[in-house]
């Protein structure tokens, strides 16, 4: 059995990720946050553990680990964890110091097993504003405008230095944007389901960003390849690959739902105007994964 540890296990994609990974017969370490209304997602088992820890304890997580889902074994660090709000210039650098602490736990762990990978989960919003007149790729600058994706590139890069020098195999992956099982309310898709399904008017901004939708389940199945088949030292892209403008994905929505159109207002452009085409060729090439979940099916959920 291969073991895995998942930092934000019980969040929306680390609890996608965690499914994934017990019926894929690892064990798991889930690492939660104390006090998180999540924490009841799971329930430890034969196969899974579950630790709750605040992310300055992360250096903590090898030695609280049995000794024999590390001995002799491949361990992967998925490292999820994030929290606070975008220009919460406080709780982002603590998300920095967090990170290097899990990749302590890492170094650690080194020392039995037999393998050692280490999956630092990105975000777009490190790249910033790109044109899109061509797709994201990740050889891209990093140019982020919130503190959010400005730590979240500064971990990358800090991490991936840690890593090289004390050996230890690193994959960051970038998520774009996810819908699907355990996306927290409030979010745009959601409130769009809900108030078309009440018959209620929705205001919307011009929508006429291009914009790329990914199921948090094929997700997780992107993130479980990372960890498997990745490069050591690159990053690549979580995405669909299938973007189309943010209006055709509300109009297919509200048809679906049989809405009316008329309940649709279309308003401002956004600012900052983020539109995003991001390339999936590098995960595809490097690991073989590709999204397989239509948007429809992704709306289910809700």
């Amino acid at each position: 059995m291969k073991t895995a540890v998942v930092t934000g296990a019980f969040g929306f994609a680390g609890a996608n990720l965690t499914e994934a990974l017990l019926d894929s017969d690892y064990k798991v370490y889930a690492i939660g946050r104390k006090g998180s209304l999540h924490n009841s997602r799971f329930k430890e088992s034969d196969k899974l553990s579950i630790l709750l820890l605040g992310m300055d304890e992360y250096d903590q997580i090898a030695g609280l680990m049995d000794p024999s889902d590390v001995t002799g074994k491949d361990v992967i660090i998925f490292h999820l964890a994030w929290g606070g709000g975008r220009d919460d210039f406080d709780a982002q650098y603590s998300n920095i110091e967090g990170s290097l602490k899990a990749m302590d736990s890492a170094i650690s762990l080194k020392e039995k097993a037999q393998s050692v990978r280490f999956v630092g989960i990105g975000s777009q919003a490190e790249y910033g504003v790109k044109s899109d007149k061509a797709e994201i790729t990740e050889n891209m600058s990093l140019e982020p405008f919130s503190a959010y994706g400005a730590s979240k590139a500064a971990a990358y890069y800090l991490l991936k230095k840690k890593a090289e020098i004390s050996e230890i195999q690193f994959i960051w992956g970038r998520i774009f944007s996810l819908i699907g099982k355990y996306e927290p309310e409030g979010r745009m898709l959601p409130d769009l389901v809900k108030k078309l399904k009440d018959g209620q008017e929705v205001n919307l901004s011009s929508c006429e960003q291009y914009w790329d939708y990914l199921d948090a389940v094929d997700a997780a199945g992107a993130i479980m390849a990372l960890g498997e088949r990745g490069a050591s030292g690159e990053a690549y892209n979580i995405a669909n690959g299938k973007y189309d403008l943010l209006k055709n994905f509300v109009l297919e929505v509200a048809d679906h739902l049989g809405a009316d159109r008329a309940l649709l207002h279309f308003g401002k452009r956004a600012d900052p105007f983020v539109s995003l085409r991001p390339s999936v060729q590098k995960i595809k090439r490097d690991t073989g994964w590709e999204a397989s979940t239509p948007l429809i099916d992704s709306i289910k959920q809700y």
